[in-house]
């Protein structure tokens, strides 16, 4: 059972965690698709330098939270047998995972009826209109490439949670060798590995040995100074941001910006979780914050397409508006964060059924 702190922070951080994935997938750049190690020809400003700060910097910290968090979870129910976990995870992720990327693909079939169909061909960053696919690309968009795009953490969880009496094994038994070896892919290795994702792998494994050491995750370590950590994290994401828009196409920048990326990325996990616990407390006793975390998922499933379908017709409405992109970058996600969970405590109170199918049974309560 996990402590009543524990809890709370995870319950909180889980929640954040799918704020900032909006916030990240709101960003409006010229260069909409962020890699670690992305640069922007744009000219440096302060609405340019503030989106590519936050979105691929400081709130980048939350799919590194959110496998931890799963890794633990997961490892502190390993009672249970493995197959009737196994059961159970189906439900839970692969029926969501399918209903979602088929209402991303059937959203899309139908706005491409009343909409212009290359500016919606633009929008999802597909190849061709959806009434043009073959039955094996629409197998692929519902199984392997959603155009809801962050369906891809449910699918690669749900490898992981196959998977994980081997990567018990290696996070608990091989701890020495394991953790090295996925840490420096992570670190320097610009790589996806399809299912065997090295981010993912990293911090499920952590998140697995955390449980299974039993180490304290209730109380600040004494190595961990607030203001070191914490002036550090927000210096070198601001320095990674500055060199973005200045260096050179060359493979030694990549390499070094995906480095610089990683290390913002570990500093900024360590702060949110050891650092701001007052907050944590805070936000979790006003009762408006609580009800709202039951959604997460929905959130999570909603937010795209509909962040790339509304973020054109935003820039119409406030292109008369100095600072525009700004404001879009900063409304448009919080209008998108509200529409989902109205939705989701539409379907709550009156389709409790339907809603519990397409959250894979979380927040029904």
């Amino acid at each position: 059972m996990l402590s009543p702190i524990l809890s709370q922070k995870f319950r909180f951080w889980g929640f954040v965690s799918m704020l900032c994935l909006v916030a990240v997938h709101g960003y409006n750049l010229d260069e909409r698709f962020l890699e670690p190690f992305t640069l922007i020809r744009e000219p440096l400003r302060f609405t340019t330098f503030f989106e590519y700060f936050t979105a691929n910097g400081i709130l980048r910290f939350r799919i590194p939270m959110l496998f931890a968090i799963s890794g633990y979870l997961f490892a502190l129910g390993d009672t249970v047998p493995h197959t009737d976990r196994v059961q159970s995870r189906l439900r839970t992720l692969l029926v969501p995972y399918i209903l979602w990327s088929g209402i991303g693909l059937g959203l899309t079939f139908v706005l491409e009826q009343f909409l212009p169909t290359q500016g919606m061909v633009r929008a999802a960053n597909l190849s061709q209109p959806i009434a043009n696919y073959s039955f094996p690309d629409v197998l692929n968009r519902l199984l392997m490439f959603p155009i809801p795009f962050q369906l891809w953490f449910i699918r690669v969880l749900l490898v992981y949670n196959l998977a994980y009496p081997l990567l018990m094994r290696a996070a608990v038994n091989g701890t020495k060798i394991w953790f090295p070896i996925i840490t420096l892919i992570w670190m320097i290795l610009p790589i996806h590995l399809g299912f065997a994702e090295p981010e993912g792998l990293l911090f499920f494994t952590l998140g697995i040995w955390l449980q299974k050491s039993h180490f304290n995750l209730e109380e600040r370590p004494k190595f961990v100074n607030p203001i070191l950590l914490g002036s550090a994290w927000i210096l070198l994401t601001g320095a990674k941001t500055v060199a973005a828009f200045y260096l050179p196409h060359h493979t030694a920048t990549f390499l070094g910006l995906h480095a610089l990326h990683r290390v913002c990325e570990g500093l900024g996990l360590v702060v949110a979780w050891f650092c701001l616990d007052g907050i944590v407390r805070w936000s979790m006793a006003q009762t408006w914050f609580r009800w709202s975390s039951a959604f997460s998922f929905m959130i999570y499933a909603l937010h795209v397409p509909l962040l790339n379908y509304l973020l054109q017709p935003a820039f119409e409405l406030w292109s008369g508006f100095p600072m525009f992109r700004l404001q879009v970058y900063i409304l448009l996600p919080l209008v998108v964060i509200l529409f989902c969970i109205s939705v989701g405590a539409l379907l709550r109170r009156f389709v409790p059924t339907v809603y519990g199918v397409l959250t894979g049974g979380r927040g029904v309560q």
